[in-house]
């Protein structure tokens, strides 16, 4: 294989979705490398600005002492190493879902190998467990990374101390403004200034490292070790705020799909790590030499002249993190919603060539939740005593998740697959032990979000499995229908497309239909929406059409997890027995069910009701389908689950 097309298959840009024609395989590596860094490693590229210094003045304080502060270090280098290259750079990364990453991607991998296994509920279900605290830790990621940003100006100028949540709450506003508008344009900007930053803190970093260059031996383990085996109470909890220098793995593994494996890795092993090791060390080098630039050793690092032009570049990198975090957001809601476990939600395409979305409900839930958190907290400080658990948690569902695919996909080899994930397992237990300390102290916010969007998703996709279960106990075989309904109707002109959620039986609408106005059109056509375990469907594989005469036909339109479900512009590319559709001579009917409570053993009755109401409350199949609103006639009927 060529440099180019390796490169091309190594990003994704085999489906022709990145590489403007002519660009060579070189130029697209790192046009998309530098891309990576504006989106992937906003969240733990900005982590300096409050890991080090937390680890000793934070909740859990640890001594100032050479000891600690190199065993710190040695603990944040080598963790980084285990926890984000090798897990989730080397292997995790593999596992991808026809270039797809996170957790719903790999759990939809793993659900199409697993659906016959006892265990593959539970698989699945702690890909959605996974996937909630996902939720929980993105409200905290914007809060956090703004808030130690802007308190750099509180770092400068004391007397702006007052100034600053008003700031991050001013800044987060205009954030979550913006988000109906898109950020197309600005994306492009995204990477070029993360770039300058990760170059602008390695700098500073070498610079100190330059005045105590003995700082550079907190590399080896030895020092974390010696740490531990010194002081192992306190080195145990300072492992709760050590954590927050690898927050923001995930992302690297959810975000293949925007970028392709290779460009993450080259960005990572290139640039990111480097400039986050060698600020970590010039931050120990100040701290070793100036104990009172504790404060902020991230900021006071940065000689006096470069105060301002620090606190400029650290805020954008902030920003530009909550940004991806926020973008994150709808991507994984937009997942969620395709593979059946959150509600239909509306939708919004901010720009077509960069496949942006916009959800304007979840964006709503986020902006107030952030905002909370700034306003109850007030300090990066208080912050971070809630950050940590999410992501460990998520963590060590990962390994199971990894688990399954080492053994069950790849057929890996005892011999190999077990020490790794032995260390894998380790790791991530003693981090989310460390960090279940800071429950008391803030880390039970994340947790209890986690808890009711678990909840919320498996009532949903439990509930709509019950509720097709029983429309389809109910159901009449179509070819019965056909034959009964066609000398018992009167046939009019036009094309009737009946969305049915079974493909099987004959849907409530067109029952209705019949029963109310004992009329047929010409050519009948139930319409079913399948939803695959892989990211995209090939258009020439789209659509599955059924003749089953008399002018009733079924057909299958099948989209990817990560594709708009545009049912009308799918039409336009079918005919049936030569006709094309015509969506003026087109008219869509919908059921629409309403709940009944009822004692019939499948769910609780309060999650019947908290099924219910999130049906009442999800988008419409009109708006979610993107049926024409002047060709839609709407049909209700009353279910019991």
């Amino acid at each position: 294989m060529s440099t180019q097309a390796r490169v091309a298959a190594e990003t994704g840009e085999a489906r022709g979705l990145h590489r403007p024609i002519g660009e060579r395989g070189g130029a697209a590596l790192a046009r998309l490398s530098v891309g990576a860094m504006g989106v992937v490693f906003g969240d733990i590229g900005t982590s300096p600005l409050y890991a080090l210094r937390d680890t000793f003045a934070g909740r859990h304080r640890l001594p100032l002492d050479p000891l600690h502060i190199y065993g710190i270090v040695s603990l944040m280098f080598w963790s980084m190493l285990i926890m984000v290259t090798l897990k989730y750079v080397i292997i995790l990364m593999r596992a991808d879902n026809r270039g797809e990453g996170g957790s719903l991607a790999l759990l939809a991998l793993i659900n199409r190998e697993t659906s016959e296994r006892r265990w593959g509920r539970g698989v699945i279900l702690l890909g959605v467990a996974a996937t909630a605290l996902f939720y929980g830790d993105a409200m905290i990621t914007p809060a956090v990374s703004v808030m130690g940003a802007i308190e750099g100006v509180a770092v400068y100028r004391p007397e702006l101390r007052d100034a600053v949540v008003p700031l991050v709450v001013l800044i987060l506003i205009a954030l979550f403004v913006l988000q109906s508008r898109g950020t197309a344009r600005l994306a492009a900007f995204f990477g070029p200034v993360m770039l300058a930053y990760f170059a602008t803190i390695a700098l500073l970093g070498l610079i100190s490292v330059g005045t105590h260059p003995q700082v550079v031996a907190a590399l080896s383990p030895h020092y974390a070790l010696v740490m531990f085996a010194i002081d192992p109470w306190r080195g145990f909890l300072a492992m709760g705020a050590a954590v927050l220098a690898v927050t923001g793995a995930e992302a690297l593994y959810s975000d293949m799909g925007h970028f392709g494996r290779l460009p993450i890795k080259l960005s990572w092993l290139a640039v990111v790590l480097p400039a986050l090791v060698f600020n970590y060390l010039g931050q120990a080098a100040l701290l070793l030499r100036q104990p009172d630039a504790l404060e902020s050793p991230f900021f006071l690092l940065a000689p006096h002249w470069f105060h301002w032009p620090l606190l400029i570049l650290a805020s954008l990198a902030a920003i530009i993190a909550s940004q991806a975090v926020i973008s994150g957001v709808f991507s994984v809601t937009q997942q969620g919603i395709q593979l059946g476990f959150i509600p239909r939600m509306t939708i919004r395409h901010t720009s077509v060539a960069a496949g942006q979305i916009y959800i304007p409900s979840i964006n709503q839930a986020l902006f107030v939740a952030v905002v909370l958190l700034v306003l109850v907290f007030k300090r990066s400080t208080n912050l971070t005593a809630t950050y940590g658990v999410a992501v460990t948690g998520a963590m060590l569902i990962d390994n199971v998740l990894l688990a399954v695919v080492m053994f069950r996909l790849w057929q890996w080899k005892p011999l190999f697959a077990m020490p790794l994930l032995a260390l894998f397992f380790a790791v991530d237990g003693l981090y989310l032990a460390a960090n279940l300390t800071k429950v008391p102290d803030g880390g039970w916010v994340p947790l209890l979000m986690g808890v009711v969007v678990f909840i919320l998703l498996t009532t949903w996709s439990r509930g709509r499995a019950l509720m097709r279960k029983t429309m389809s106990a109910s159901g009449i075989p179509l070819d019965v229908f056909t034959k009964s309904a066609h000398s018992s109707a009167i046939r009019v002109p036009g094309t009737a497309v009946f969305m049915a959620s079974a493909s099987a039986g004959v849907p409530s609408a067109l029952l209705h239909n019949m029963k109310h106005n004992k009329v047929l059109h010409e050519r009948i056509v139930l319409m079913t929406v399948q939803i695959e375990d892989t990211p995209f469907v090939d258009p020439a594989t789209r659509a599955a059409v059924r003749d089953f005469g008399n002018g009733f036909y079924r057909v299958m339109l099948r989209f990817g997890f990560l594709e708009e479900t545009d049912v009308p512009g799918a039409l336009k590319l079918l005919s049936l027995d030569g006709q094309p559709f015509d969506m003026m001579r087109t008219s869509f009917f919908l059921s629409r069910q309403t709940l009944l409570p009822s004692d019939t053993p499948g769910m609780a009755l309060w999650r019947e009701k908290l099924f219910s109401w999130m049906l009442r409350n999800s988008a419409s199949a009109m708006e979610f389908f993107r049926l024409p609103t002047n060709r839609v006639v709407e049909l209700g009927s009353q279910i019991k689950i």
